[in-house]
This record gives C-alpha cells, sequence and structure tokens, in this order.
C-alpha cells in the first residue's frame, strides 16, 4: 500500500510557515525528562524530504508511544501542533514543534520500512523570521494551521512593549528555567484562597493557581507583594498573557500537576489579560476515567471524573486532628452511563455551597482516589477544579442519557462502604447483618447506612457550651467570675457557643444500637440548632424536656460509623451517627420491593 507524506512541509513548519493537517512518518522516539505522568517524548519526524527529531509530542499523547500504538515507521497525520523558538546553547535559537493531536493513517507494523530518503533538517537553515518573510507553499488544497503569534492585548498598557511585536507565545510544554524571554498564553484553571505563614524566617502570604495551553498545564504561585498585586486581578478562567516568572522544578508533595516546572511571580513578572474571540482561547484538558473503571485504580492516583450527582449528604463538620482546625465536608454521589457510582467528598467553601437539588452534573478535574476497606470512594484537594454543569461534551451526553431513563438504572456503588448516602445506590443494611459482616471490628472501623427508629435519647447533658473559636469545639471549663475557660487554646472568653452531644438507641426490626451524635447529625435528628436548644436548655427547661419526648419514635435514614474501641479494659463497639435524614417513603420502598423480588424471586 502507497502512504502519501506531505512533502517539504517540514521545511516551511520549521522556518515559521504554516501548514494545515501535514502528513509525517515516525522513524524514532526518545524520552528526554520526568517520571509517570510527567514523561515527555521527542520523536524524530519525516516529511518524506526532510527528518527533523525536534518534536515533542504532549503528554495526553504519551499513552499512544508507552501502548506501542504510536511506533517506529507510524504513518500519521498532525491535526494540531503549535511551535515555539528556544534558545540553544551556542548554537543560537531553535524551533521546536509540539504535537497536540494527531490521526493514525497506519501503525508502524503494517508500513515497516523509511518512506522516501530523508534528510536531516539542517539547524543552520533555521531562521526566525515571521511567517510573513517566509516562503509558504503548502501542498494544494491545504488551509493554513493556526501559529500563536502574539496579538496585542486590550490591556496592553500593561505588558512591557518590548514582549509584543512579532514574538509567538510559548507552549507551557516547552518552558524550562534555562530560557528567558518567553510569552506563555494560558487559561486560568482554578485559584487558591490567599494563605499567610509564619515561621522563623519571617510572615507573609500567598496564592496559587493552575494554567493550562492547548500543550499542557503549570502552577504558578505569587508572594507578598506580587500576592496582593494580581489576586484580585486574576480571575478563573479568563485568559491572560503572562510573562518574566521565576521557572523551578516542581514541589510534587504540593502539585499533581502534569509539568516537571512550576513558576514563581517575581516583582518583573507582566500579566495581562486576553481580549481576543473566546474560539482561539485555551480551553481545560480533560481525561475522564468511567466510574466504573474507578474500582481498580491505586489509592492516591489523580484523575479526572464526570458524573451526574445522584444525592448528597448534608454538610457535616469534623476536627483535624493534626491541627484541631474544624472541617466541614459534604459527600455527594456520582453516576455515569458506565454503571457505576461513587463518592465525591467535598470540602470547605465547596461543601457548603454546593446544591444537589437539581441532580447537576459534576466534573472534577485532579480528585484524588481513596480507598477504604476494599471500597474506592473520591476526596477533592485544594488544587481540584470542580464544575457544576460544565459546557462539555461529556457533560451534555451525561444530562440527555440520566434525564431518558439513566435515573433508574440500576448502578453499583464502588464506595457502598466508604460511604454511601440516603436516596442513591448505597446499601441499606439492618443491625443483625451488620453484626453478621463484623461491621467494626477492623483497625479503621466501618461505614453502613440503615433505617432505624429512635427509641429513645438522653437529653441530660445533650448540650454543652463550647470554645467560641471556629477551629475548636472544646468544652469550656465556667470560672464562675462571668469567664470561661478553654483548656485547649489556654485562653479565657467572656463568650461561648452551643454545641451538642447525643446520646440515644436506634431500633430495627433485628435488633438495637445505643448510638453517639455530634452536632450536625444531633441537629438533624432534633430538628433544632444548637443555639437553639442551648437557649431552650438555660431558660425553657419545659421546651426543652418536650422537645426530647417528640422526637422519640422517630424514623431516620442513618449514616453510621462503627469501631471497635476499648473502656475500662472492656472492649465494645462505638457507633456515631455521621448523617440522619429523614425517610423517602418512594426511595425506601424501592428498596424493600428489590429486596422482596431478590429473597423470593417473585415479581411485586
Amino acid at each position: 500500500m502507497a502512504y502519501k507524506l506531505s512533502e517539504g512541509s517540514l521545511e516551511i513548519i520549521m522556518n515559521g510557515g504554516l501548514y494545515d493537517k501535514p502528513v509525517m512518518q515516525v522513524l524514532g522516539s526518545k524520552k528526554i525528562q520526568g517520571s509517570g505522568a510527567n514523561e515527555r517524548y521527542r520523536l524524530l519526524v519525516s516529511d518524506g524530504k526532510h527528518s527533523h527529531s525536534f518534536a515533542m509530542i504532549a503528554t495526553q499523547l504519551n499513552d499512544m508511544l508507552i501502548s506501542g500504538e504510536l511506533s517506529d515507521y507510524s504513518v500519521i497525520q498532525i491535526n494540531k501542533f503549535i511551535t515555539s523558538v528556544l534558545k540553544n546553547t551556542g548554537k543560537g535559537e531553535k524551533r521546536v514543534m509540539i504535537i497536540l493531536d494527531i490521526t493514525m493513517l497506519a501503525p508502524g507494523t503494517e508500513v515497516g520500512k523509511k518512506l522516501g530518503n530523508p534528510q536531516t533538517w539542517s539547524e543552520e537553515s533555521v531562521t526566525t523570521s515571521t511567517p510573513a518573510q517566509t516562503p509558504m507553499q503548502p501542498v494544494p488544497q491545504q488551509t493554513p494551521a493556526l501559529v500563536h503569534s502574539l496579538a496585542k492585548p486590550a490591556a496592553g498598557p500593561s505588558l512591557d512593549s518590548s514582549l509584543l511585536g512579532s514574538q509567538m507565545t510559548h507552549p507551557i510544554a516547552s518552558l524550562s528555567p534555562y530560557q528567558n524571554k518567553w510569552v506563555i498564553k494560558a487559561r486560568v484553571m482554578n485559584k487558591s484562597p490567599i494563605r499567610t505563614w509564619s515561621n522563623a524566617k519571617g510572615e507573609g502570604k500567598l496564592f496559587s493557581m493552575d494554567l493550562c495551553d492547548e500543550s499542557g498545564e503549570i502552577r504558578a504561585t505569587a508572594f507578598r507583594n506580587e500576592c496582593e498585586k494580581f489576586y484580585d486581578m486574576i480571575q478563573v478562567d479568563k485568559v491572560y498573557y503572562i510573562s518574566r516568572c521565576q521557572l523551578k522544578t516542581a514541589n510534587k508533595q504540593f502539585s499533581t500537576l502534569k509539568n516537571d516546572y512550576e513558576m514563581t511571580f517575581t516583582p518583573d513578572t507582566v500579566v495581562a489579560e486576553c481580549m481576543e474571540d473566546a474560539s482561539t482561547l485555551p480551553t481545560v484538558k480533560y481525561d475522564y476515567v468511567p466510574i466504573s473503571d474507578i474500582a481498580n485504580k491505586s489509592p492516591d492516583t489523580i484523575l479526572d471524573v464526570i458524573g451526574v450527582c445522584k444525592s448528597a449528604s448534608d454538610v457535616q463538620e469534623l476536627t483535624a486532628k493534626s491541627t484541631g482546625k474544624l472541617l466541614k465536608k459534604r459527600e455527594a454521589t456520582l453516576v455515569d452511563q458506565s454503571g457505576g457510582a461513587i463518592v465525591l467528598t467535598l470540602w470547605g467553601n465547596e461543601a457548603e455551597t454546593f446544591d444537589a437539588s437539581s441532580n447537576p452534573v459534576v466534573s472534577a478535574k485532579g480528585a484524588r482516589v481513596a480507598e477504604f476497606n476494599g471500597s474506592k470512594s473520591l476526596s477533592c484537594l485544594a488544587s481540584t477544579m470542580l464544575r457544576c454543569n460544565p459546557d462539555v461534551p461529556e457533560a451534555h451526553r451525561l444530562r440527555g442519557w440520566y434525564d431518558n431513563g439513566g435515573a433508574n438504572m440500576d448502578t453499583v456503588n464502588i464506595s457502598a462502604r466508604a460511604g454511601g448516602q440516603p436516596g442513591g445506590s448505597g446499601e441499606w443494611i439492618t443491625f443483625s447483618e451488620a453484626e453478621a459482616r463484623r461491621l467494626g471490628t477492623g483497625e479503621k472501623g466501618d461505614y453502613y447506612t440503615l433505617l432505624g427508629v429512635l427509641t429513645f435519647i438522653f437529653a441530660e447533658n445533650a448540650v454543652y457550651k463550647a470554645c467560641p473559636q471556629e477551629q475548636c469545639n472544646k468544652k469550656l471549663v465556667d470560672q464562675e467570675n462571668g469567664l470561661f475557660r478553654c483548656e485547649k487554646c489556654n485562653r479565657e472568653y467572656p463568650n461561648y457557643k452551643y454545641r451538642l452531644l447525643l446520646g440515644a438507641n436506634v431500633s430495627d426490626p433485628t435488633g438495637d444500637q445505643r448510638i453517639t451524635a455530634f452536632n450536625e447529625a444531633a441537629e438533624a435528628m432534633l430538628g433544632q440548632s444548637a443555639a437553639d436548644v442551648g437557649r431552650m436548655s438555660e431558660y425553657d427547661k419545659a421546651a426543652y424536656t418536650q422537645l426530647f419526648e417528640d422526637v422519640k419514635f422517630r424514623t431516620f435514614v442513618f449514616n453510621f460509623r462503627t469501631k471497635m474501641e476499648t473502656y475500662s479494659d472492656e472492649a465494645r463497639l462505638k457507633t456515631t451517627v455521621m448523617s440522619a435524614k429523614p425517610v423517602h417513603y418512594k426511595d425506601a420502598n424501592a428498596k424493600l420491593i428489590k429486596s422482596i423480588t431478590a429473597l423470593s424471586g417473585v415479581q411485586v
């Protein structure tokens, strides 16, 4: 079979010209830096007339090379590429082609040989002239491909004019600490809140953001003065021209981006918003993993996921053991066409503001896989980019699937024991089933969901006065002089906040269990805020007593955490209420009918 290469295309491209979708042959490949997800590869490509070894593939194409799909002698069509001029020590400048998207025309095993007699492209013939000064004779019926020439942005006065002119923007993938003059055009994927620090060397503040263009992504951090200067100016999802940052090796402890380098803003850093037509601007690249496939991923894997939020828990509060800081979280159960369901944990402001009432499509770029007792779940990191109903094709397909029968599809919840939610696809079990499965006897405890009745609740000492600091919930000691002391903070306060700590009994047809409910779960069970319950306990004892009488024998869908603990040399289960919700009888009946059908074999 004859394979026609785009002869002469390399000469045009390496002289800064334009060429649409050239057909080339891969003659070799070499890893040049990085490891794992950050590996970068250089290709030796040929157009049949010339060969050139300074072509790099974007990281999203690495799998094609690693799997062997893209091999020596493969014939490919390069659908999208950009070029960058790099400093070549002692030899002037060198133009590099970054390949962003390809179509495989013929695998190397089928071609089996070098096509034509290509001559090595001479670097001395490469010029830095602009495309307008370079002869461009593409093959007939070809149209020019887009090359990123730097048009002067509308916010031009803030950008040094020496950076403009005919200079090209550099792809993020081509940046390295060995370059001095460069300009990138990048979209802000996310931006952290301003954080402060204090140590022996001083104190200050910083913020970081994740940037992307068509070639890759990179983390940028601004400290002190630069933090104040740029924080309000830079907005998420907007595109900016950025130059004169310091580049250094990325600290993988704090960044999960696929780049071996990161940027630090300096006093000379220049930032200007790009006001071009949105269709020409860099877009965020997603590599979504089907939910059912996440069950096979290793813990701590960072991945992109998209799914419809079928249900979500209430906001829960917990205290970090290491810092004592109060954390807020919400667990959302996502489903997709793969038949899988998984819990995604949201934190902080995202947990508080998340609205699951309309079953939104949720996209998470850079979520971390967690494993607990063989179950997999996902957790958002500070760097995770979370979007509801994003304008991407995958979201539109999911919306159509869910609204046209997907909502009733049977799914396998791979997080069933890591936080299955009532109303979602989490399994409901009984106390006898929990005992038979020996839940709670493991080292880290177990989670399960149960439909139960609140048969008794202990009103005495159910509310206490806690430290008023947001990150502390320690019970205060009344100094009996108008002040209250927190032993944890080692301070005295004139005020306090009320917190709930309930002890109760929950029963179902198979047994009962003593349970403990902390503030948010206790508020859900009582139907009153901790502040209101506290005021009743102080000023209206009759209403306080009646509140606890009224809640007896109410039915809830409980999400429990159970773990074996030792009290006075006696081991016993401690069961804590993570959430308590009123029964949605439509969902409850559907689960009961499904159980009856499974046990009896009779369709109900």
